[in-house]
């Protein structure tokens, strides 16, 4: 499923962007666009994460029975 893919390579962007803060933050670098870098992937990960999260849900509604995939 390509949504769930994208969420994973979401996901590791957001890490790297929120360690990249952190490290910019003990080194007092005051760069407020190393903070605003997380939010890039963020915002799409939220629309593919609750994507995700409802999927399921609107699956059954409608009456499609599925197998939980890894």
């Amino acid at each position: 499923m390509w949504v769930r893919q994208i969420h994973r390579w979401l996901s590791m962007a957001f890490t790297l962007a929120v360690i990249a803060n952190i490290v910019a933050m003990t080194m007092q670098v005051q760069a407020v666009w190393i903070g605003f870098l997380a939010l890039v992937p963020l915002i799409p990960l939220l629309a593919t994460g609750l994507y995700l999260f409802a999927k399921p849900y609107l699956d059954q509604r409608d009456g499609v029975r599925r197998e939980a995939r890894s």
